[in-house]
């Protein structure tokens, strides 16, 4: 038997798990990570602070697989899925000469209009198939330059190394002697060109960045580098030498993680917000919908690429009822409330409290409820809300199809949210395809460990990876001849 030890490196926290060659998880370690938020929209963590949390994840981890009697000579391979647009800038030596400035953080809003009003984000649009948003690593790191004279000075001197968190953690790792990131990674950064697969010169020339150190750029599954990891456990110095064979974004990995190996395969991640990742095949396609285009995955001899959309408000919208309107005291209570009434009674919950993403992108409407009468009651309210969520995903779906020109064929689902019966019950009617759900919640270490163990020889294809998934997915049906769904879906594209 050989495992796989695959790290999850997330903005909350960094999760080790230890797989074996049928993809089952023998050992978990995770520790909590600390990010600073300030007032003025800035988000931040130590660069430090990452790596010895993953280095702290993965001794938790290492201890409960010895703990089980497992070999430690038995991992035959790492990989990494990581927090994703998150960036560092470091020296020659790896000492950080930033902080890690987070996805979240909104720093660059006034850098994107501007570029917005030099009439630059078709040509960003057409080479990275992004838009100019703070979201992505490029603006704000625009913003370090322009804001930190010495900084700018030590970029234009070429002395500054940019990566992404993989990058940061797998320099770290090598002690310098590997700089690599893969596609999934430089595809979040506004200067990547996903049609060659390179940093893309024109855009590094226009925004003054010719002499950053920029990784080397790799498939996803791809020998990394070689990491010698120095721990204790019970009081005796360990040494584990181990292949890096995959890095990899985290909603990247959970969509490897789900089964998208096909075009038309699409997963959803329900959190606070909600993240849905398509793949279309082997060929980028340019959203004329509100999506983004990126890549979705890769091996030696393939690259897959997605389409993406982002909804603002998804499990947000029911803390905002429990926390505000106080209409119940825990979460779990909103599927009966939901099932009490035998429909929303024409009540509509429109979710943008902090304006509608994909694919409206309506950033500045205002959230409201549709529909009120005397005889509303919070139970139509708590359902209007819930059934907001599978609304916003059919948008979504529907967009990504017209993009792609063909139907969804699967969906996958994962997140908190999916314990929520009556939003899974209504998404699959809704949609009118079964939905499939991963057993292990942690897919997103899952597919960095698939891909890893492709690589170093565990697993031996991606049909042996599909009938392994399988045995691990429950498969939920649905009821075709249920028209509540579809009814309120009529209404609600009116409303919107």
């Amino acid at each position: 038997m050989k495992y796989i030890l695959a790290i999850d490196q997330g903005t909350s926290s960094t999760k080790t798990l230890i797989f074996d060659n049928q993809g089952k998880a023998v050992a978990k370690g995770c520790v909590d990570l600390k990010t600073n938020y300030f007032d003025d929209g800035f988000v931040e963590q130590n660069p430090e602070d990452i790596y010895q949390n993953v280095l702290d994840s993965v001794q938790e981890c290492l201890i409960d697989f010895a703990n089980q009697g497992f070999d430690f000579q038995d991992i035959a391979s790492c990989g990494i899925s990581n927090q994703r647009e998150t960036f560092v800038l470091w020296d020659k030596a790896g000492n950080a000469q930033s902080p890690a400035v987070v996805w979240a953080c909104k720093r660059s809003i006034s850098i994107c209009e501007d570029l917005k009003s030099k009439g630059q984000e078709p040509l960003i649009k057409q080479k990275t198939g992004l838009i100019i948003d703070p979201y992505f690593s490029g603006t704000k790191l625009l913003w370090l330059i322009q804001n930190d004279v010495n900084l700018k000075a030590k970029v234009e001197a070429g002395e500054i190394f940019f990566g992404t968190i993989d990058c940061w953690l797998l320099y770290k790792m090598t002690n310098g002697k590997s700089f690599k990131t893969d596609y999934t990674n430089a595809s979040r950064t506004l200067l990547f060109n996903i049609h060659t697969l390179t940093w893309d010169a024109e855009i590094l020339k226009l925004w003054g960045l010719e002499n950053l150190n920029l990784p080397e750029v790799c498939p996803s599954s791809h020998d990394f580098g070689f990491w010698i990891y120095d721990f204790r456990l019970n009081s005796f110095q360990n040494n584990l030498q181990l292949k890096v064979t995959t890095l990899i974004g985290d909603s990247h990995a959970a969509t490897f993680g789900e089964g998208c190996f096909d075009q038309g395969t699409a997963k959803v991640t329900l959190g606070t917000g909600c993240s849905i990742m398509m793949n279309i095949g082997q060929k980028p396609i340019l959203s004329s919908n509100g999506m983004l285009t990126t890549i979705c995955w890769s091996t030696q001899n393939r690259v897959d690429y997605a389409l993406e959309g982002a909804i603002v408000s998804c499990g947000s919208t029911i803390e905002w009822l429990k926390n505000e309107l106080n209409l119940f005291q825990n979460p779990a209570e909103t599927a009966d409330m939901a099932e009490a009434v035998s429909d929303n009674s024409g009540v509509y919950l429109i979710p943008a409290f902090s304006g509608l993403g994909a694919p409206h992108w309506q950033m500045n409407r205002k959230a409201s409820i549709e529909g009120m009468t005397f005889g509303t009651t919070k139970n139509h309210i708590v359902r209007a809300a819930l059934e907001s969520i599978p609304y916003q995903i059919k948008d979504v779906i529907t967009a990504m199809e017209q993009d792609m020109q063909a139907p969804l064929k699967s969906i996958s689902v994962n997140g908190g949210m999916t314990k929520n019966q009556f939003v899974i019950k209504f998404l699959v009617d809704l949609l009118g395809i079964s939905l499939k759900k991963q057993r292990n919640a942690d897919v997103s270490a899952l597919g960095a460990a698939y891909l890893s163990g492709l690589k170093s020889g565990v697993y031996e294809s991606i049909e042996q990876i599909k009938k392994i998934n399988q045995n691990h997915t429950l498969e939920i049906l649905p009821d075709l001849t249920n028209e509540v769904a579809q009814k309120g879906y009529n209404s609600w594209k009116k409303l919107i």
